[in-house]
């Protein structure tokens, strides 16, 4: 697709690198309610299985190893959840130039359109006085 063809939002893709991507996708699956279905149907399973577990419970309550499990999910999620917030503020800082560019033209153009409207204007108020100044000589 031609540059000039291509949206804001399209081009700011395009300049994204592999771990942009990546961060932007496991933000948007951490963000999402399946994510948090998922996860807590596994820590229900987890809980269940380590309290009813007939041979042996892997981690018994309080559930140290599944608390490290969640710490250490943290720990990765945030900095990942950053880098995709602050994506987020350049494509925000990028879509506000491109309207700031989309409205300046539009006020220039609009300005043109206001004075081919005021030249109209001015010549039909000519050729109206010229007319009436016709008659009145008659």
């Amino acid at each position: 697709m031609p540059e000039e063809n291509k949206n804001w939002h399209q081009q700011h893709k395009e300049t994204l690198g592999f771990g942009q991507r990546l961060a932007d996708s496991v933000a948007n699956g951490m963000g999402s309610w399946s994510f948090i279905i998922i996860q807590s149907i596994i820590v229900v399973l987890w809980m269940g299985l380590n309290v009813v577990g007939f041979i042996e419970h892997w981690d018994p309550y309080p559930y140290i190893l599944l608390n490290l499990l969640f710490s250490t999910q943290a720990a990765y999620a945030a900095p990942i959840i950053m880098m995709a917030q602050n994506r987020q503020n350049e494509r925000d800082r990028a879509q506000a130039d491109e309207d700031f560019k989309t409205n300046r033209l539009a006020k220039e153009e609009i300005e043109k359109l206001q004075k081919c409207l005021n030249a109209i204007e001015t010549d039909k108020l000519d050729k109206i006085i010229t007319i009436l100044e016709k008659m009145e000589k008659k």
